[in-house]
């Protein structure tokens, strides 16, 4: 008995299949250097693996907020991509449609978060953390076992540490998780909420929908990765380049990616690449980046820092 053929593999949605190059932003411009080869294998000889996404929430002990986190993930070789979106912005059908896509399809064309995705995964294909540590570039931290709440305070109050600022300084959090409030103000700083999904933090602080206005007042910035996932991380980073104030990044979602900007805008960097943490209750890794301005090193070196959820 022969089994039945599989249809043939749905185009990706024709309403998103924008060509990345068309705003010339720094991310663009990234994607464009990956295509011309500039960055190692050219994209065109590459296949994706497997494309998935997962759906989930996490409420934190005695939080009053629950977190609803989606995420796209392309796997290249050895290596994930991740991207967070906002709900009903992609469906499960991309998945189909983009598993076993050349690579370079997935970067030219699809919906934002895809393309994060696709880059990431070859970014970090190209350079994994972990060879980054091996050769002393980043530091590799261990997340400990235990409870969800152990794991986002250890990741939170890391991510506070990379933050090399006096005390008093306004902090602008753009993408708002409450352990890391608490971490900031336990380090003397005062943090300056930014989210476009949540109105007040566990203690009541406003937060604000506003970036611009923090990003304008902020004395250092501590930026999730998800701004790379809605387009809102070449505003953050020019800003910080234009203001010549250090900008840190926490990130799930595209930590290759922003590790592309060490030096270059991005000041520190917790990477954390897939499996994300918050998928486990074992330990887990995560790659701390600082950059060095010495002349021996002239992009990164460790430091700390680090988040999980949502990043």
């Amino acid at each position: 008995m022969s089994l039945p053929s599989l249809p043939a593999r749905p185009p990706l949605p024709a309403s998103t299949a924008v060509p990345v190059s068309a705003p010339l932003g720094p991310v663009a411009r990234l994607v464009d250097a990956v295509l011309a080869g500039e960055h190692g294998p050219s994209p065109a000889s590459l296949v994706a693996t497997s494309v998935f996404w997962i759906h989930h929430g996490t409420r934190l002990a005695g939080g009053a907020t629950t977190y609803l986190n989606q995420y796209v993930l392309v796997r290249l070789g050895g290596s994930f991509g991740g991207c967070a979106f906002e709900a009903g912005e992609i469906t499960p059908e991309i998945c189909r449609a983009s598993s076993g896509a050349p690579l370079d399809v997935l970067l030219r064309t699809g919906p934002l978060p895809l393309r994060i995705a696709a880059l990431d995964a070859y970014l970090a294909e190209t350079r994994p953390h972990r060879a980054a540590a091996e050769a002393g570039d980043a530091e590799r931290v261990t997340l400990p076992t235990g409870t969800p709440e152990v794991r986002a305070v250890a990741r939170d109050a890391a991510v506070a540490g990379l933050l090399d600022v006096p005390k008093g300084s306004r902090v602008a959090l753009i993408g708002v998780v409450n352990p890391l409030v608490a971490a900031i103000r336990e380090r003397g700083g005062v943090p300056l909420p930014c989210d476009f999904n949540l109105r007040a933090t566990q203690w009541g602080d406003p937060v604000t929908d506003d970036m611009h206005a923090v990003l304008d007042r902020a004395d250092a910035v501590v930026a999730t990765g998800m701004t790379l996932s809605n387009g809102s991380f070449d505003t953050v980073l020019e800003r910080c380049r234009a203001r010549d104030v250090p900008l840190v990044v926490y990130a799930q979602t595209g930590s290759a990616v922003a590790r592309a900007f060490l030096g270059s805008g991005v000041t520190a960097l917790s990477a954390e690449p897939f499996p994300f943490s918050q998928f486990s209750a074992d330990e887990t890794p995560l790659y701390r980046y600082r950059h060095r301005t010495d002349t021996t090193h002239s992009t990164s070196h460790t430091g700390a820092g680090v988040r999980g959820d949502g990043a």
